[in-house]
């Protein structure tokens, strides 16, 4: 009874949700090679979010917020790097949660933070491996809108693809259209669908009105494509999730003192 009261919540369909597009990327590209760093991943979230979880509670708490995290760090680093990047990154994701925070809520989306910041200490590889970029779109589409749906965030999700390939087309009409060219394709096409529905939607960092996620997925957009723009920078999407993870934190912070 309480697993299936705890798969009907949020982060219990997001985790279910994760676990079947693991097991469809590994039937692709093999288990052995992406279990390394999958394994690693979740073992870090565990042994080191557990004991905090029981400091901060009366009682042992399952950790399921860090191996969601973890989960998302190792489905988008590429497999081949070494199994210690995939732990340090989740470390470095986890602790995120409880060191930079406002009010009682953290900033950042925490493997967004991460993989940014172990990008500078390993420059690691992201092959977004977990999107299924081997496989149709379609599949990725289901599952995801399914997701956003049942987590009352799929405006969030819809805004943000319909203003990132609104300017992506409009660049490829009025502009330069080789620097967008590769965002339509194979494995680019796939992680920006897998974004969309597993992490511009967190529900910790965006808006929980379905006005304030329709501006914050534009946001999003806006500032992803103006970091690759501007920097040319493989993480483009995260850093452009995490500039909109600031500025929402910042409105969050403001909304006391404009209702009062």
């Amino acid at each position: 009874m309480k697993f299936r009261r705890f798969i009907r919540t949020p982060k219990g369909l997001l985790l279910a949700a994760l676990s079947l597009l693991v097991v469809l990327a590994a039937r692709r590209s093999g288990l052995t090679l992406i279990a390394p760093g999958l394994l690693a991943a979740m073992g870090t979230a565990i042994l080191l979010d557990a004991p905090i979880l029981r400091f901060r509670h009366p009682r042992w708490v399952f950790p399921d917020g860090a191996i969601l995290t973890a989960l998302i760090v190792a489905m988008i680093l590429s497999p081949q790097m070494p199994w210690y990047v995939a732990a340090v990154t989740t470390a470095i994701a986890v602790l995120s949660k409880y060191v930079i925070r406002v009010g009682k809520a953290n900033v950042f989306n925490p493997a967004a933070f991460g993989l940014v910041a172990t990008f500078y200490l390993f420059d690691t590889g992201q092959s977004w491996w977990g999107a299924l970029p081997d496989s149709e779109p379609w599949v990725l589409v289901l599952i995801g809108l399914f997701i956003a749906y049942r987590v009352h965030k799929l405006p969030v999700a819809i805004s943000f693809l319909g203003f990132y390939f609104f300017l992506c087309t409009a660049v490829a009409f009025f502009g330069n259209a080789a620097s967008v060219a590769e965002l339509f394709r194979t494995p680019d096409l796939q992680a920006a669908l897998f974004f969309a529905f597993f992490m511009v939607n967190d529900p910790p960092t965006s808006p929980p009105s379905s006005r304030g996620q329709l501006w914050y997925g534009a946001g999003v957009a806006v500032a992803s494509l103006v970091v690759l723009w501007l920097t040319g920078a493989a993480y483009f999407l995260l850093a452009g999730l995490l500039v909109a993870n600031a500025a929402e934190a910042v409105r969050r912070s403001r909304a006391p003192g404009r209702r009062s």
